[in-house]
């Protein structure tokens, strides 16, 4: 790697040649302050918060785009450079509704953090016009409030990179705002609900609806049973809400504090995790034995299962029958458990606690309501758990570790893998490879589908059969392993696709990090990470091997792919438009 030398702030460093000012001052301890930059995905130099001086330069230059050359000087924080900063700031406000007391990012927004930093003293500084801002509600899964809107232009940025693109930058000039096109509501467009501009938006912007209200009063109903599972990869992210480092799991005090919110029983979606393994591998194994379609590709992910209905209509036969892990919890909430605990399926209230905002979208997919009632009634992100416990006062870094309820709260380290890209993959073929063999399984560890790479591809031989596997994350990147398979380029017998990149882990309803974490914290990695450790050390790591999962197929579900199995653990899929005329 070529090194060039240079100066910041009369400091010499030597740095990569060709990287950013904004990177290089990294190498010194400097943090250049930036509002619409994303690395990788939104490098436009658009907000002009980065300004900084350079030696023999005519005038400021943006840190985010410029790249360094050997002997350059660079200032970060002169007169000239703050002056410049508080006057783009006082612009932004100029145009923004300032109601941060109420704004659901009040505390960790980025306009806010800087506001605070640079002193702006007077936010009505410039007054003037102000434009007429868009309200959009439309969706099932987001509000986008363009009166907070600072035209950053990161949403836009991650909704291409999901190679989505049903939002971009509307009109010219003082009327340029952000909506989808011809300022029809977004949910007449493809949006597949994945809450990736969600979690890269800057402002308050864009935000999830809300349901916690209507979970506090199911909890304080006396006629209502309120039962909560938590998914995999919560464990290792609520705790950044309340200030842990990246990658902390806090399974035990996640518990404790929703056993203090007043839910009546705490479960872990791990268990039906396992249970849509033992689905889905029966699955696969008959179609490969049957002569079914192939690959079967998972069916997890509600985003990627939506984008399959509105992109890839003419491939879902290839799509796994199981419902998610979500929907199969709540199914078998009130069908088995109702009738084991002697509770009638009405009363019953199933809230999820999920990194993802299209849970919220799948809550009313159709073919969902094995009971007569809807499987979930409540999908919260782990954003809205976080409010939650502030909310209820409960102090969450001083709570006790305390364990899931039994015998719902059990899983195994197969279930817990399924928060990290290529982890279904994994414990699918932890219980495929037992099952084709007829002999157990000693090295449990698939190395090779592991990573946050957007595909991978691996092939094992079981029984002198080869089966090649694909694990994809990030849309984009399942647009290519689809246009292959569509174009009959691949002989996959199994797939694994996951809407958000890096898996749940990194899901749009995960906690919000800034740019600045983003753009140089490996989350996904981190976070996926702590998975594997959690997988690592529990004392059951198949599927199969869950005693709660036996539990359940000998009481009611008998073996899987059971008439009653496709009854209650099954759904169906559909064709979508890509427009709603």
């Amino acid at each position: 790697m070529e090194m060039v030398n240079i100066k910041i702030n009369d400091m010499p460093l030597s740095v990569p040649k060709g990287i950013s000012i904004l990177e290089a001052a990294r190498y010194a301890g400097i943090e250049i302050p930036t509002l619409c930059f994303l690395k990788d995905m939104n490098e436009i130099g658009a907000c002009r918060i980065c300004m900084v001086e350079v030696k023999g330069a005519r005038s400021l230059v943006s840190a985010c785009v410029f790249p360094v050359n050997e002997g350059m000087e660079v200032f970060t924080n002169t007169e000239k450079v703050r002056t410049s900063r508080r006057h783009t700031l006082e612009l932004v406000l100029s145009t923004h509704r300032k109601e941060c007391l109420s704004c659901v990012r009040s505390g960790n927004c980025e306009l806010q953090k800087l506001c605070k930093e640079y002193g702006i003293e007077n936010e009505n500084k410039y007054e003037g016009a102000y434009p007429a801002f868009q309200y959009d509600d439309s969706a099932p899964h987001m509000i986008r409030d363009n009166s907070k809107c600072i035209l950053c232009r990161r949403c836009v940025a991650a909704c291409d990179n999901q190679a989505i693109s049903v939002i971009g930058a509307n009109a010219r000039g003082f009327d340029t705002h952000i909506g989808s096109p011809f300022e029809n509501p977004l949910y007449d467009y493809s949006c597949v609900s994945c809450g990736q501009c969600i979690v890269n938006c800057p402002t308050g912007a864009l935000y999830e609806k809300d349901d916690t209200a209507k979970v506090f009063a199911a909890i304080n109903d006396p006629e209502k049973f309120v039962i909560v599972n938590t998914a995999p990869s919560i464990r290792v992210t609520l705790g950044e809400a309340f200030g842990n480092p990246v990658g902390t799991n806090v399974t035990g005090k996640m518990v404790a504090a929703l056993r203090r919110l007043g839910f009546s029983k705490v479960f872990d979606t791990d268990f039906t995790a396992d249970l849509t393994i033992l689905e889905e591998s029966n699955e696969l194994l008959e179609r490969i034995n049957n002569g079914g379609v192939l690959p079967l590709i998972t069916s997890c992910s509600p985003g990627w299962v939506k984008y399959c209905e509105h992109y890839f209509p003419d491939q879902i036969d290839h799509l796994s029958s199981c419902k998610s892990p979500q929907q199969m919890f709540g199914a078998v909430m009130k069908t088995w458990y109702a009738k084991k605990m002697n509770l009638d399926p009405k009363d019953i209230v199933v809230v999820s606690i999920m990194p993802c905002t299209a849970k919220k979208f799948e809550c009313g997919r159709e073919d969902q309501a094995a009971s007569g009632y809807a499987d979930i009634d409540y999908a919260l992100t782990t954003r809205e758990l976080a409010r939650m416990i502030n909310t209820a006062g409960i102090n969450f870094n001083l709570l006790p570790d305390e364990t899931f309820d039994s015998p719902l709260g059990e899983g195994s380290g197969a279930g817990v893998i399924f928060g990290a890209t290529g982890g279904v993959m994994e414990a699918a073929l932890r219980t495929a490879v037992e099952k084709l063999t007829g002999e157990e399984l000693k090295a449990l560890d698939f190395t090779e589908v592991r990573g946050t790479e957007g595909i991978k591809e691996a092939a094992y031989t079981v029984n002198g059969m080869e089966i090649k596997v694909c694990a994809a994350s990030g849309l984009k990147n399942a647009q290519k392993v689809m246009e292959d398979i569509r174009a009959g380029k691949s002989d996959y017998a199994f797939v694994e696709i996951m809407a958000c990149p890096g898996g749940c882990v990194n899901g749009g309803g995960q906690p919000v990090q800034p740019a600045s974490v983003r753009n140089f914290v490996d989350l996904k990695g981190i976070r996926g990470k702590a998975l594997y450790e959690a997988d690592k050390n529990l004392p059951v790591r198949k599927s199969h091997e869950s005693e709660a999962v036996k539990a359940v197929y000998a009481e009611y579900f008998e073996k899987p792919g059971s008439h009653i199995a496709h009854e209650v653990l099954h759904t169906t899929y559909k064709a979508r438009p890509m427009y709603k005329k």
